[in-house]
């Protein structure tokens, strides 16, 4: 696997806070490889991640995990790179527009995205994965207690790709919030582990 983690794409968070559960994975006999990208906005940060998943494909073709604004890079990663088995995408930022409309992490996607959606039209449509097709199974995971990245902004991207050639799904948790879904002690854990599991077979 290939894990993404999150953050709101700002260096208060780095790769050690996905550690945990990179570890729980590794337990089961999952290989794990967590990237770490820098913080200079849209495209730099893909550009990283896209960099990372190259390096990490040498081996295998590989399930790709993210978290938050993980899931976000994972997300659109499966538009632009195809060649990997699916993607598990946890409480993502899965719709730019609709997370700036709602000023998730206080201002976290005009920082990464240098503007709003009517300054920089072609960045946001560029970065938003909502507005890319996938040929990659994809699996969205939220909490329904969420209040970070509500589950709304899974809602929506699921709606709006359901025609995509790769398949997409969104599997609601009720009363996850979220980290639940990358606390390996959670109830929540045992979901995302069975899905992550499907997709690897």
């Amino acid at each position: 696997m290939v894990m993404i983690h999150g953050g709101f794409w700002r260096p208060t968070y780095d790769l050690s806070h996905a550690s945990h559960l990179c570890a729980a994975l590794a337990q089961t006999g999952i290989s794990v490889a967590s990237l770490e990208y820098r913080r200079a906005g849209w495209p730099t940060t893909f550009d990283d991640v896209i960099a990372g998943f190259l390096a990490a494909r040498k081996e295998t073709s590989p399930v790709v995990m993210g978290h938050s604004a993980g899931g976000h890079l994972a997300l659109r990663l499966a538009s632009e790179k195809p060649a990997m088995t699916g993607v598990v995408a946890l409480a993502p930022v899965a719709c730019l527009e609709l997370a700036y409309e709602e000023n998730l992490g206080s201002g976290a996607v005009t920082d990464f995205l240098g503007g709003k959606p009517s300054e920089n039209p072609s960045v946001y449509a560029d970065a938003d994965p909502v507005k890319h097709s996938s040929s990659v199974r994809r699996v969205l995971i939220h909490g329904t207690d969420d209040d970070v990245v509500p589950i709304s902004n899974s809602r929506a991207y699921v709606a709006a790709r359901r025609t995509d050639s790769g398949a997409v799904r969104l599997v609601e948790i009720s009363g996850a919030d979220h980290f639940d879904l990358i606390d390996p002690s959670s109830r929540a854990w045992a979901v995302v582990l069975a899905n992550v599991k499907q997709l690897l077979v």
